[in-house]
């Protein structure tokens, strides 16, 4: 699986004054730090950067490629400062994201700077409803992508996860997209924000709900995640390296009930999670405790 780390984040209270003081010290330190942590691509987040963000972005891309060689997720709503990124990008980068509000505007970036492309399913209307609008978002996108000469293999798709905490339905939509996405998009990548998933839960419960529903979304061939590069147990989930749990967690979603006396503490945890996840059992900041 690609990973792709979100430590570059303009809201971090340590990232975000660098970027806005250009100070490359802490800038430095964390993209050296994602990469040692095995990320395939290091996110650069700016926001909407209304203000002077096409030197913001130019700075950044720089900046982090002084000190790794991965390539670039560059994340802004602001295409000026998206292409000011990709002038200065080394290599393929990936552009985070398009949504269909701003196809016409953005997509011609992508062929001209032979960028991959994360296709965002917001639609004109706002967050889809289900997996049905989903799957007529997807389709727009890659109309207009196709119509501008970019094939589906250099999209990677965004079915955007939501917390569990706000809209459980929203999460099962999620997933039932994601089984769809072959039928309907075919050649195209799939991606995810994955922290979305777990915003609003308390700091030490975030990781299960991340790690959980990570692995639920591998069952439908998940081909990459925007993930926190320092979580080390989800970096091994995302690598095979944990086999077992993997094959515990998808057996729960596919109905079954083992006994939680027979499992590990760990192991029940993600049980618990599974079930919070599928709506099964009602999200409480203390689902682990019942």
């Amino acid at each position: 699986m690609i990973l792709i780390g979100e430590n570059i984040n303009i809201m971090s209270q340590t990232i975000g004054p660098a970027l806005k003081g250009r100070d490359p010290k802490p800038i430095h330190e964390m993209a050296k730090a994602e990469t040692a942590a095995g990320c395939d691509y290091l996110d650069i987040n700016i926001g909407p950067a209304r203000k002077a963000g096409d030197e913001l972005m130019s700075w950044a891309v720089k900046t982090v490629q002084e000190v790794t060689n991965k390539p670039l997720s560059l994340d802004t709503t602001n295409p000026v400062a998206m292409e000011a990124g990709l002038k200065v990008h080394k290599g393929k980068a990936l552009i985070n994201s398009i949504s269909p509000a701003r196809a016409d505007v953005e997509l011609p970036l992508v062929k001209q700077y032979n960028a991959y492309m994360v296709g965002l399913l917001w639609g004109l209307e706002g967050m889809p409803r289900d997996a049905a609008e989903r799957g007529v978002t997807v389709a727009e996108l890659m109309y207009k992508a196709n119509e501008m000469g970019i094939p589906n293999e250099e999209i990677w798709i965004d079915p955007i996860a939501s917390p569990v905490s706000v809209e459980i339905n929203q999460v099962k939509a999620c997933l039932e997209f994601m089984s769809m996405l072959p039928e309907i998009a075919p050649g195209c990548k799939s991606t995810v924000g994955l922290s979305n998933i777990s915003n609003g839960a308390p700091t030490h419960l975030r990781p299960y709900l991340n790690r959980t529903y990570l692995i639920m979304l591998m069952r439908f061939g998940l081909y990459s995640a925007i993930v926190d590069a320092f979580d080390t147990e989800l970096i091994d989930i995302a690598r095979g390296k944990k086999p077992e749990l993997v094959s515990l967690v998808q057996r729960v979603v596919d109905g079954e009930k083992p006994d939680l006396a027979s499992l590990s503490a760990e192991e029940v945890k993600y049980v618990k999670t599974v079930r919070v996840l599928t709506g099964e059992s009602l999200y409480s900041h203390s689902w682990l405790e019942v």
